[in-house]
C-alpha cells in the first residue's frame, strides 16, 4: 500500500511579484477559488495570505480573511485551512532614523497579528519561528513575540505550522516546544531558497530535518526553480510537501501556471515516486490536527 503524502498549496503569498503573473489571485474570491481548485487538483491543505483588491499588494485584514475562509467553507469543500501570521512582521530602517520603522515596516504587537486566527479557527496557523533578512526588508519575529503568539495558538486549539527559513529557527523552536508553548508532536515547515536564508538544495534540507525533534511532522519547500526539485526530494527524506503561486510562478521554463496545475504537477511527482497525495481527513491524522469540532468558531 502506497505511503499518503500531505501536499500543500500556497495560493498567492505576500511577494510583489505578482504583477508578473497573467492570472493572479488577488481578490477574496479569486483566492477562494483557487483554494477550491487547488484541492481538486489534489491538495489537501491550502495555505492563505489576503491582498488589497484593488492594489494586489500584501495587507493584514480580518475581514478579507473573513471572506476568504466563508467562501470556501460555503462551497462545501473539505479543503484544510492554513492562515499566515507572516503579516506584521517586517522591518525597513528609516534613512533618518534606522531606530524608527521608515516605508514598508509593518510590525504589529504580537496579539494584534492573530485577531484572524481567534475569529476564524482555521486547522492551521503559521508560526514564523525567527528573524532574518528578507530580501530588502527584515523579517522580525523574536523570541518575546513567538512565546506570546505560540502560546494564544496553543489556547486557541490551533495546530501551529513553525515555518523555518534556517537552521536556528530550529533551535529557537525546539527551546518553546520544551517550554510547553508548542504541543506534541510539532508541525514543521522547512522554507528553501529565500533570499537571505536557507538555500534550497538536498544537502540544506537533509540537515535541517535531521535538527528537528524525533516526534516531528514534516514539511519543505523551496521557491522559483527549485520547487518542483525540492518536492521529490521532501518525498524521498519521508516528509510532506508544497507547492504554489506564493513560491513559483511557472509550470516551467517561460509558462506561467496555475496553482491547480502546480499541484497538478507536484501529484505527477508524488505518484512517480510511489506515494499517494493525501485526502484531507488523511492529512489531517498524519499531522494529528486538532478535530475540527474543537477549534472552530460557534458559527
Amino acid at each position: 500500500m502506497a505511503q499518503d503524502v500531505v501536499v500543500t498549496c500556497a495560493v498567492t503569498g505576500a511577494h510583489n511579484n505578482f504583477q508578473k503573473h497573467p492570472n493572479f489571485p488577488i481578490t477574496p474570491k479569486q483566492i477562494a477559488d483557487a483554494c477550491i481548485e487547488a484541492r481538486k487538483a489534489g491538495a489537501a491543505v491550502t495555505h492563505i495570505h489576503v491582498r488589497d483588491p484593488k492594489t494586489g499588494q500584501r495587507i493584514y485584514d480580518p475581514a478579507l480573511f473573513r471572506e476568504v475562509v466563508q467562501r470556501i467553507r460555503d462551497s462545501g469543500s473539505d479543503v484544510l485551512i492554513n492562515l499566515t501570521t507572516g503579516e506584521g512582521g517586517r522591518y525597513v530602517p528609516s534613512e533618518d532614523n534606522p531606530k524608527i520603522g521608515g516605508p514598508g515596516t509593518t510590525i504589529m504587537k504580537p496579539m494584534d497579528r492573530l485577531v484572524h486566527i481567534e475569529e476564524l479557527r482555521p486547522d492551521i496557523a503559521t508560526l514564523d519561528c525567527g528573524t532574518m533578512n528578507f530580501g530588502e526588508s527584515v523579517f522580525m519575529n523574536t523570541p518575546a513575540h513567538l512565546r506570546i503568539m505560540a502560546k494564544k495558538i496553543k489556547e486557541l486549539g490551533v495546530k501551529p505550522e513553525i515555518e523555518c527559513f534556517e537552521m536556528g529557527h530550529i533551535m529557537l523552536a525546539r527551546q518553546l516546544i520544551e517550554d510547553g508553548l508548542i504541543e506534541a508532536p510539532p508541525l514543521f515547515q522547512l522554507c528553501l531558497g529565500i533570499n537571505w536564508g536557507a538555500p534550497a538544495t538536498p544537502e540544506v534540507m537533509a540537515t535541517m530535518r535531521n535538527l528537528l525533534p524525533a516526534n516531528a511532522k514534516w514539511a519543505a519547500f523551496g521557491i522559483s526553480r527549485w520547487e518542483f526539485p525540492m518536492v521529490a526530494q521532501a518525498v524521498n527524506l519521508g516528509g510532506q510537501v508544497r507547492v504554489g503561486l506564493e513560491d513559483n510562478l511557472y509550470l516551467e521554463k517561460g509558462v506561467f501556471g496555475t496553482n491547480a496545475q502546480l499541484v497538478e504537477k507536484a501529484v505527477r511527482i508524488v505518484r512517480e515516486l510511489g506515494f499517494e497525495p493525501a485526502e484531507p481527513k488523511r492529512a489531517a491524522e498524519i499531522l494529528e490536527l486538532p478535530p475540527r469540532g474543537q477549534s472552530a468558531p460557534k458559527r
